[in-house]
């Protein structure tokens, strides 16, 4: 997993090499100075060596001090960099994972999964990558030696305390672990609920919900914080273990290094010295407790980021594949599909049938009988269990996913629109379209004359999801934008649902007259939107229940003449 990671450092390996090399000089400075402080104590003072002996040590100790400085700070800045640029790199190389992703890849995540992985996830492994370049084992390891240097039987006071603390930190990492690990999962639900809350928050206005939604939240967060507490709990005896052997230890080296000096086998600066040393290695040994715990708490992070960049994407494009789609002819040859995979548990059966380019085609059915899971498969957002699809004659699977996705516009059930002005939102269609082109296309879905209504027109700016028009103005935004890739194949699933059935009317008169080498296909609950296409497939748990015109249907059909009554009765 690290070693994934690490891949992601790129151009700033060089700021994640200087940080560590800079902490080493850093430590290399304040490793001499009690040296020098001992200098100055046993020879300038008790040895009598003059005030001259104690000025040239002295500046030579504020000359390393400022050196550390400069050091630490060079680290800092060159951590910092590394860091953020780490960080920035995991990110964006999730989210490349995250746009190969197939449908049942993203259904697999939860959104709101995904955005706690993409922020929190990477932030605390940041911070743990940050920790690590700048907690170098040189202080450890170079105050331990000058202290063996300076009086090897007095420093082997950490030969039992090192192992003490290796036990509790190795005990502490195996219970902190899966805590975190189901915190994160918390994270995902606060974020969950966050998400809804938002997205949605005219339905709560409406329906007078803020309270509730604010109850959900509370148990949300409170979830979050009981879970944090269960796994601090753990990580917060860290720093008391750490406390006591390191006040543990110094006790231990005054108390015998005190009887040295009693006993004359050892110097009163070389005690100062040894206990300068002694900090150096205890501080040292708490920054890398830090940074283990910092580790610790990465952990599960690093195990939920490399679950997505590990995800295997089960749509993989061939890139050998054709590049180009002749016409829009498909066909369905015994298709079965599952969302689960479970031949068992179908979403569709043993579907066959075949459209001619430039037809157009309609999709009636009850909620849940498979219409929009039979249209996904044309484009290749989900991959079939068994049969096959084609698109002008070839299996989609042996077309190049940009070659095939290019030619198939979808306008999908839930009308996505994106903030920025109209104009950007349509030239998702196609980002080369001339001004003139865009109208067209929104005459053509009856958009231009709201559209234009505007103060701002085209330039009119949409708030998240195109919440200032209208369902039935988003439905028709969406259509224009699908209308401008010029597509051989354009799908409306239930696309017109929001408008009136005399725009609905225009939009369908349109798709005959200008898009007569395009194959249309209309999913509709209304009879009326498909009543005038070439054939329509009447859809029944998963089954094809009958194919025929309009007038076939009626005549033929009781599920369709059904549909059909109860839709007249209404309006009559």
């Amino acid at each position: 997993m690290l070693k994934k990671l690490l891949g992601c450092v790129g151009k700033y390996k060089w700021p994640a090499i200087l940080s560590p090399l800079f902490i080493s000089l850093e430590v290399v400075m304040e490793i001499f100075i009690p040296l020098l402080m001992s200098k100055i104590i046993d020879v300038g003072i008790n040895g009598g060596a003059g005030v001259g002996y104690i000025v040239k040590v002295g500046g030579l100790m504020v000359l390393m001090s400022m050196l550390s400085m400069v050091f630490g700070v060079l680290s800092g800045r060159f951590a910092s960099i590394a860091g953020t640029g780490f960080a920035k790199n995991v990110r964006k190389k999730m989210f490349d994972k995250i746009q190969d992703f197939s449908f049942s890849n993203v259904d697999k995540f939860s959104t709101a999964s995904l955005l706690t992985r993409m922020t929190t996830d990477v932030t605390f492994v940041q911070h743990a990558f940050m920790m690590v370049i700048r907690r170098s084992p040189v202080m450890l390891v170079s105050a331990t030696v000058m202290a063996f240097s300076i009086n090897s039987g007095l420093a082997r006071v950490f030969l039992i305390a090192i192992p003490v603390l290796a036990t509790a930190l190795t005990i502490i990492s195996i219970k902190a672990y899966p805590r975190f690990r189901a915190m994160f999962t918390k994270y995902d639900g606060m974020n969950s609920a966050v998400q809804e809350s938002l997205v949605a928050i005219r339905v709560v206005k409406a329906y007078n919900r803020g309270e509730y939604e604010n109850e959900k939240f509370s148990k949300a967060a409170n979830d979050v914080m009981n879970a944090q507490r269960r796994a601090e709990r753990v990580l917060i005896m860290n720093m008391p273990i750490m406390q006591i052997v390191m006040y543990a230890c110094i006790i231990a080296v005054l108390w015998f290094g005190g009887n040295l000096i009693y006993a004359g086998d050892m110097g009163t600066g070389e005690l100062i010295s040894f206990i300068s040393y002694i900090t150096q290695i205890l501080m040292s040994l708490m920054g890398l407790s830090m940074c283990f715990v910092s580790i610790v708490m990465s952990r599960a992070s690093i195990a939920r980021i490399c679950e997505v960049l590990d995800e295997e994407v089960d749509i993989k494009n061939n890139e050998n594949g054709k590049k180009t789609v002749e016409n829009g002819e498909i066909e369905f040859k015994n298709v079965s599909f599952s969302y689960s995979r479970d031949k068992g548990n179908s979403v569709l059966s043993d579907i066959s049938f075949k459209i001619n380019s430039g037809e157009t085609i309609g999709i009636i059915g009850g909620t849940g009988s498979g219409k929009t899971s039979l249209v996904q498969l044309i484009p290749r957002l989900y991959d079939v269990a068994e049969g096959s699809v084609l698109v002008s004659g070839c299996d989609v699977r042996e077309y190049d996913l940009e070659a095939l996705r290019g030619e198939v516009a979808m306008v999908l059930q839930n009308n996505v629109l994106f903030s920025g002005t109209i104009l950007e939102n349509l030239r998702w269609g196609n980002e080369n379209a001339t001004l003139e082109e865009i109208k067209e296309a929104c005459k053509s879905a009856a958009a231009n004359d709201f559209i234009e209504s505007f103060p701002d027109g085209y330039e009119t700016y949409l708030g998240q999801g195109g919440v200032n028009l209208s369902g039935g103005q988003k439905q028709r935004v969406c259509i224009a934008r699908a209308l401008l890739k010029k597509p051989k194949i354009i799908i409306l699933d239930d696309s017109t649902s929001a408008v009136d059935t005399a725009t609905d009317k225009k939009i369908r008169e349109a798709f005959r007259t200008g898009l007569s080498d395009t194959t249309k296909i209309i999913i509709a609950q209304r009879v009326s939107s498909v009543s005038d296409a070439d054939r329509i497939i009447v859809l029944d748990d998963g089954k094809i229940n009958a194919i025929g015109t309009h007038d076939e249907l009626l005549s033929s059909n009781e599920i369709y003449r059904e549909v059909f009554e109860s839709q007249q009765k209404v309006v009559d």
